[in-house]
């Protein structure tokens, strides 16, 4: 493996800009449930992108899998399942505590762990302290940690300057006790993908060697990984779909088999079930919103269902592309490679950002908040620089042996 940590962040930024954007495609999607779209859209990105591009790019990605550990493969489909059920839960965090503070608790859980745990437990984390390498990294995610709570503080400072309509909508059911917990149990369990992925390294070692074997680039070896950790949260989003298409009947939906569709959702009535990887999207993305069953809406309109199906998997394939890209900017971290994680949280972070000014979310908000928006922007962009810079320092001996 061949360590290049600036390359690596330019990946880990490309990931972070395809997690950022991947939900936009769904905006195109026309009188479907919020079930039905994104479990259309799941299979694309659990399961079609994932096995069309490892099954192309990996020699022999079948019999990778089949010669793997099995307790590997159990483990990192394990530790997906959990990412799922983080993901699921999230939607419960903006509930409790709104869309600002709940991001900047849930995802400094997330990152926090899923940067952390991985060398804690295989004892890495004494080497790290004691060399300059790892203390800058150390560095870098504490900064990293620091810009999310100053894009909380944005967030907040927005949330203040709502109408008192607007916070009734937003944060009905405000409990800080409820949505420190739910908070914390998200950002916990979504940290299990970084879980997933480093139990998977066996299943990675054994990609590479096919690589090597068949002249390919070493690029490519975490994409088995991939493969099984997603094929766990599948499992969950799969279950939690199928439920809410049965409880709202809207099962219907995948075949426009009625007319009658949902046609509207509102702020009010509940919450979605986020993904992990939406955590830091745009309010658009994070409306606390739940579908309405099918017959307190109807319409007689037609569904546009050949462009829903293309919106939704254009929407779940560019969802895929943050971790296609972020498992070839693992393979240039050298051997801090955990830092990736870090570097994933914060490249999210930055973009959905940059798209919620793109998209004028911001419009109308004071000039402390924009203070606010400019330094939280500031500080992970230099908390990515910073762990590249970390990872470059433990890079340059076995650069120069």
């Amino acid at each position: 493996m061949h360590a290049n940590p600036f390359l690596g962040v330019f990946f880990h930024w490309l990931g972070g800009l395809a997690s950022a954007s991947f939900y936009i495609p769904y905006r195109g999607v026309k009188k479907w449930s919020w079930e039905t779209y994104w479990l259309v859209g799941g299979c694309f990105s659990w399961i079609i992108a994932p096995l069309a591009l490892a099954t192309l790019l990996v020699p022999d990605m079948w019999d990778v899998l089949r010669q793997s550990p099995l307790k590997n493969l159990i483990w990192a489909y394990v530790f997906g399942q959990m990412w799922g059920l983080g993901g699921l839960t999230f939607g419960l965090t903006m509930r409790y505590l709104g869309i600002a503070l709940g991001m900047a608790i849930a995802l400094g859980y997330c990152a926090a762990f899923g940067t952390l745990m991985p060398p804690i437990f295989s004892g890495e984390i004494v080497e790290l302290v004691q060399q300059q390498s790892g203390q800058v990294i150390l560095l870098g995610v504490a900064i990293c940690l620091a810009g999310i709570a100053v894009s909380g503080l944005a967030g907040m400072s927005k949330e203040r300057e709502l109408t008192a309509e607007q916070k009734q909508a937003t944060i009905q059911e405000f409990s800080f006790i409820k949505g420190l917990l739910v908070a914390t149990f998200s950002g916990v369990m979504s940290a299990s993908f970084a879980y997933g992925l480093d139990a998977g390294k066996p299943i990675a070692e054994l990609a590479r060697k096919s690589l090597e074997s068949h002249g390919g680039a070493d690029l490519w070896q975490n994409l088995p990984v991939l493969v099984v950790v997603l094929w766990g949260g599948f499992t969950t989003n799969f279950i939690w779909c199928v439920i809410l298409n049965w409880r709202n009947r809207s099962g219907h939906e995948y075949l426009a088999l009625r007319k009658s569709v949902v046609a509207e959702v509102s702020a009010t009535e509940g919450v979605v079930p986020w993904d992990a990887d939406e955590l830091s999207g745009t309010i658009a993305n994070g409306a606390p919103v739940k579908s309405t069953p099918a017959e307190l809406a109807p319409t007689t309109e037609p569904v546009p269902i050949f462009s829903n199906y293309f919106f939704s998997a254009l929407a779940g394939t560019t969802w895929y592309m943050q971790f296609f890209f972020y498992s070839m900017g693992q393979t240039r971290m050298g051997k801090y490679e955990f830092s990736s994680w870090t570097l994933h949280m914060a490249s999210i972070i930055i973009f959905s950002t940059l798209w919620g000014v793109a998209l004028r979310e911001w419009k109308g908000t004071s000039k402390r908040t924009h203070i606010l928006i400019g330094i939280g922007l500031f500080v992970l962009i230099a908390s990515t620089i910073i762990v590249g810079y970390g990872n470059y320092l433990g890079a340059i001996p076995s650069a120069a042996h």
